[in-house]
């Protein structure tokens, strides 16, 4: 990460702008179907005139996203514009802190983090700019070339969108799974089919009771899996991860709902967990992430960055990735969105299943927000 400097900047506004994507055909999960695809874009620029872009995690539920947005810019901007700081994490944590009690009295810590996430990517994307470095050389990275793979593969037309994936340069896909064990099974065989000897990964999106887990799990075995992501839910107890790791003969993941960093360091105590999958737009952003991120590989697991929503986001986790290297892979959504292309710069760019972040300041990227304008809700 990079060290604190003397040279402090002060914020002169932060302005968060909501999207929606209607979707013509559904992301389907185990635990619900999104209709569209929404984005939380966070504009942050200080008194210098540099400017930042970050992304609030909101894909649920349904009223998400106008709700974190109007929390950055009616609770969080205020609190923190004319702020001076000379590091992203000193707003980090001042905004953390000072609205610690609201969010416990609100009952919605999540969204408040969420919110306060999407403002960190900004920052760092602001204050590399600042220095005139590209962000994932700020946070250490030595090579700007990163691996990905396609995810967000519903359990409908899975094999067609697979080799959607595939055309687009793709050599690795990840597999919605926890419905139909049969009907689960026929896809991850057709995908297995076309992806050879590739990388497939499978999400059953908390799905699963560890009762059912432990059932449903010896029947993956034969598909080779890279892992096998949340088959049951994030907050059970330790135990029960334990018990499923034990008796699965698969690599188990996790990550997107891991919220502290006292359960982070429980997730890299012992040999449950093979890949760990941190959110920096849904918990932590970049301040603590990035920290996180270097104690996963430290502890001999291997960091893949979740990430589905917009672009920004997207383009800051592949940063992320560069910046602190290792053999991880970056989750790329295969469903149509926008909202996502259009802003996720050189990860658009898919070629033998890497991609290649480019040399500009910041994130690289100077988003126009003209051609989503039809989309904004808030």
């Amino acid at each position: 990460m990079a060290e604190m400097t003397s040279q402090t900047f002060a914020l002169r506004t932060i302005e968060a702008f909501c999207y929606r994507y209607p979707l013509a055909t559904p992301v389907v999960t185990s635990f619900g179907r999104m209709l569209d695809r929404p984005a939380v874009f966070v504009r942050a620029e200080d008194a210098d005139g540099f400017i930042g872009w970050g992304e609030v995690w909101a894909n649920f539920p349904s009223t998400g996203a106008e709700h974190r947005a109007r929390l950055v810019n009616e609770v969080l901007a205020p609190a923190i514009t004319g702020f001076a700081a000379s590091h992203p994490l000193e707003i980090f944590e001042t905004l953390t802190q000072a609205t610690s009690v609201l969010a416990l009295q609100c009952g919605e810590p999540g969204p408040f983090a969420q919110a306060i996430a999407g403002i960190d990517l900004a920052v760092w994307d602001l204050y590399a700019r600042r220095r005139q470095l590209p962000l994932w050389k700020l946070l250490g990275g030595n090579r700007s070339r990163i691996g990905v793979y396609a995810s967000g593969i519903n359990p409908g037309g899975s094999r067609q969108m697979a080799e959607a994936a595939v055309n687009r340069g793709h050599r690795a896909l990840k597999l919605k799974i926890g419905f139909d064990l049969a009907a689960d099974r026929a896809n991850l065989a057709s995908l297995r089919q076309l992806i050879g000897d590739g990388m497939l990964a499978a999400d059953a999106n908390q799905a699963w009771s560890l009762d059912r887990a432990l059932q449903v799990v010896p029947h993956f075995g034969e598909f080779g899996l890279a892992w096998l992501e949340e088959p049951i839910r994030a907050d059970r107890p330790w135990q029960e991860w334990q018990a499923l790791r034990k008796a699965a003969g698969l690599p188990l993941a996790a990550g997107e709902n891991i919220a502290s960093e006292a359960g982070f360091a429980q997730a890299l105590g012992d040999d449950v967990l093979c890949v760990v999958q941190p959110d920096i737009a849904k918990w932590g952003g970049l301040s603590l992430c990035s920290g996180i991120a270097r104690d996963i590989m430290k502890a001999g697991k291997k960091f893949c960055p979740h990430y589905l929503g917009g672009g920004i986001g997207l383009l800051a986790s592949a940063h992320l990735l560069a910046g602190v290297g290792g053999d991880g892979l970056l989750e790329v959504d295969s469903n149509d969105n926008p909202l996502r292309d259009l802003f996720c710069g050189a990860v658009r760019d898919v070629s033998g299943g890497m991609v290649t972040l480019s040399d500009d300041p910041g994130l690289g990227v100077e988003p126009d927000l003209s051609p989503i304008e039809k989309y904004r809700t808030a």
